[in-house]
C-alpha cells in the first residue's frame, strides 16, 4: 500500500500552458503524473487543486482510484463544471499512472488489455480558400493520415477558426500578452453555410474518396442551421461533422436527426457521463468526443465509453494542442483498451512541450501509439518546466457583424 506524500501543481508554459499534478508517494521513487489544463482558465484549477484538493489527498492509499474519484466529485456538494472536473482529471491520470508503475504494466493493460493495435488519428487542415485547404489535406495525407479534418476561410470574416490548420492546433497562444483581453474576432452563420458545402465539394472532386473528411462547426450554429448544413454535406460523406451546436441545446439534436444522416461528433464541452447520457441514449450522435482532463479522467472515460458501446455510439476523445501529452497519453491508452473506438484527435507537439513533458504518443502510419513503459509513459521535468513559466493567456471570443457576442 502506497500512501500519498505530496500533491504537486506545477503550471508551465512551454508555448501553451499547462498544468500538471505530480502525485508523490511514500514508496521510494514511485509517484505519477496527470493533466488538469482547462486553457484560458489555468490558475483556477490550480488554485483549486493547491488550496482544497491537496490536503484531502495527503495520507490516503493511492490505490484507491474509485473511492478517492467518488469522494473528490461527490464530496464538495457543488459539484460537477470545469474547474473541478477538471481538477479531478489531474489526479485521476496521476493515481492510474502510480497503478501501472506499481504493477509494472503499461496503463491500457490495466484496462482489460489492446483490443486494436495504435489508434486511427487525425490531423487539421485549413486554408483561407479552398485550393489552399485542398494543399493542407494533400500534405496530410502524404504524411500518412488517413483521416483529417478540413476547415476553411469565411468571407469577411476574421480569425476564422481552423484556418491555420495542424499549426494552429498545436500552437497557437491566441495571443499570451500578460493580460490584454481576448482576440476577437467576427462571423456570420449565412456566409458559412454558404462556403462549407463549397469546400467538401471541392475536396471530393479533387482528391476524392482517398481520405475521410471531418468538418468542425465549433458549437455555432442553431438546431435548424445545422440540420440544413448536415443535409447538404451528405453527398460528400463526411466521417463527421464535429460540434454542430452548443452543447445546452440536446434537444435540439433531435431536429438535426431528423433532417440529416451526416455522423454527428459532440462533447468536448461536456463534463460528465450525465451530460452525455442524453447524447447516448437517444442515440442523438454518433461519436462522443469529451476531452478525458475535462471529465473526470480515465475513470470516467471509461464509464462514458461503456454507455456509448450499449447504443453504438464510438469514440473520438477530444485531443488538441492545449492539452499536454499526458492527457494524450491517456487518450491513447484507452483508445486501444476499449472495443467502440472511432477515432483520435491528435497534434505534433513542439520540441519545447516534447523537452518538459516527454512521453507523448507516437504518430506513424495514421496511428498513435503509446510505449510499454508502466503507467501512462510520461513524465514531467520540472527543472525545465521552472524555463517557462506561466504565461497569461485567453481564448478567442466572437461576435456576429453587429457587434453582439457569438459562440467562439
Amino acid at each position: 500500500m502506497a500512501k500519498i506524500t505530496e500533491v504537486r501543481v506545477i503550471v508551465t508554459c512551454p508555448g501553451r500552458n499547462y498544468v500538471v499534478v505530480k502525485i508523490l508517494t511514500d514508496e521510494p521513487g514511485l509517484y505519477g503524473v496527470g493533466d488538469a489544463t482547462l486553457n484560458g482558465r489555468e490558475l483556477a484549477v490550480a488554485s483549486a487543486l493547491t488550496e482544497h484538493i491537496a490536503p484531502l489527498l495527503v495520507g490516503r492509499d493511492a490505490d484507491g482510484i474509485e473511492d478517492i474519484w467518488q469522494f473528490l466529485y461527490r464530496g464538495p456538494y457543488w459539484r460537477g463544471g470545469p474547474i473541478q472536473m477538471t481538477a479531478l482529471a489531474g489526479i485521476d491520470m496521476a493515481l492510474w499512472d502510480i497503478k501501472g508503475k506499481r504493477a509494472n504494466l503499461p496503463l491500457y493493460s490495466l484496462l482489460g488489455g489492446r483490443t486494436r493495435e495504435g489508434a486511427l488519428c487525425y490531423t487539421h487542415a485549413g486554408g483561407r480558400d479552398t485550393v489552399e485547404c485542398e494543399d493542407a489535406v494533400r500534405r496530410a495525407m502524404s504524411q500518412g493520415f488517413a483521416v483529417v479534418r478540413a476547415q476553411v476561410a469565411v468571407p469577411g470574416a476574421t480569425a476564422t477558426y481552423g484556418i491555420q490548420g495542424a499549426a494552429e492546433a498545436t500552437t497557437a497562444q491566441w495571443g499570451a500578452t500578460g493580460g490584454l483581453t481576448p482576440i476577437e474576432g467576427n462571423w456570420e452563420p449565412l456566409q458559412y453555410l454558404r462556403v462549407v458545402p463549397r469546400l467538401l465539394e471541392h475536396l471530393r472532386s479533387t482528391v476524392g474518396d482517398a481520405v475521410e473528411i471531418i468538418h468542425d462547426a465549433h458549437q455555432r450554429l442553431t438546431p435548424q442551421e445545422a440540420a440544413r448544413l448536415g443535409k447538404e454535406l451528405e453527398p460528400y460523406h463526411l466521417f463527421f461533422l464535429e460540434d454542430p451546436i452548443r452543447p445546452e441545446w440536446k434537444d435540439g439534436l433531435r431536429l438535426v436527426r431528423q433532417h440529416t444522416t451526416t455522423p454527428i461528433a459532440l462533447g468536448e464541452l461536456l463534463h460528465s457521463r450525465y451530460d452525455c447520457l442524453p447524447l447516448l441514449t437517444e442515440q442523438l450522435v454518433d461519436f462522443i468526443r469529451c476531452d478525458i482532463s475535462h471529465i473526470g479522467g480515465v475513470s470516467e472515460a471509461r464509464r462514458i465509453a461503456t454507455i456509448a458501446e450499449v447504443f453504438g455510439i464510438r469514440t473520438a476523445w477530444h485531443g488538441p494542442g492545449d492539452i499536454s501529452p499526458i492527457a494524450h497519453a491517456a487518450n491513447v491508452h484507452v483508445d486501444v483498451s476499449i472495443p467502440n473506438f472511432g477515432v483520435q484527435e491528435m497534434v505534433h507537439f513542439p520540441p519545447a512541450v516534447r523537452e518538459v513533458l516527454p512521453g507523448a504518443p507516437e504518430y506513424r502510419d495514421g496511428r498513435l501509439w503509446v510505449t510499454d513503459a508502466p503507467g501512462l509513459g510520461c513524465d514531467i521535468d520540472e527543472e525545465a518546466a521552472k524555463r517557462y513559466p506561466y504565461a497569461r493567456a485567453y481564448l478567442p471570443v466572437c461576435r456576429r457583424a453587429d457587434g453582439a457576442m457569438h459562440d467562439w
